[in-house]
């Protein structure tokens, strides 16, 4: 009888075994996505004064071949102030500061799995940098008024990109893990009553 018992017990132990490893891995592709874990400014942060730079934290160190970071401000003016540098898992560019406004970080990398990770974040300044006054480059002696430029007509502001992640693997994990329960559990139990029949 306890010959038996210990037979059970060690059956149900390998089929318990078995449906762990089924569950943890089709959660391994996912681990390979990389994402955005912070920034400074944060998103969605009201600024009085400008930062000289934008860093963007990740979950993985980011390629410098295949990252883009772009900044733009009210109007949809540029706002980068040079090309971004890379450390570790920080991603720095340079901010030049216009008009006070809403300002738009969008990103765009690769995952080592090679899903494209994309997304944005915003923040305000509320006072901005004001614009040189065309006078001043006017000589004083010059007795003609001088015209007011003439500005541009704003170009039409871009479509933001989606802010959220994609990630079409991440449901599919517990999926693969239930599938596995039924299947084991059903061999296990074919397996048991197999020894019983055997044994009458």
């Amino acid at each position: 009888m306890g010959g038996r018992v210990a037979r059970v017990a060690r059956t149900w132990a390998v089929v318990l075994g078995v449906v762990v490893a089924s569950a943890l891995l089709p959660a391994a592709p996912a681990a390979a996505h990389n994402s955005l874990t912070g920034s400074d400014p944060r998103d969605g942060a009201r600024l009085a004064a400008a930062p000289e730079r934008i860093e963007l934290r990740f979950l993985a160190t980011p390629k410098e071949d295949t990252t883009e970071v772009t900044v733009t401000g009210p109007d949809n003016v540029a706002a980068t102030g040079g090309a971004p540098t890379f450390a570790g898992k920080r991603v720095t560019v340079p901010f030049r500061p216009g008009a006070a406004g809403l300002y738009i970080v969008t990103y765009r990398l690769a995952s080592d799995d090679g899903h494209p990770v994309k997304g944005e974040i915003r923040f305000t300044l509320t006072t901005g940098t004001p614009a040189e006054s065309p006078s001043a480059t006017v000589p004083p002696t010059s007795a003609a008024p001088t015209a007011a430029p003439t500005s541009a007509a704003p170009s039409p502001a871009s479509p933001t990109p989606a802010a959220a992640e994609a990630d079409d693997d991440g449901g599919t994990g517990w999926l693969w893990a239930a599938g596995a329960v039924v299947v084991l559990a059903a061999l296990g139990g074919g397996l048991l009553l197999r020894r019983r029949a055997a044994r009458r």
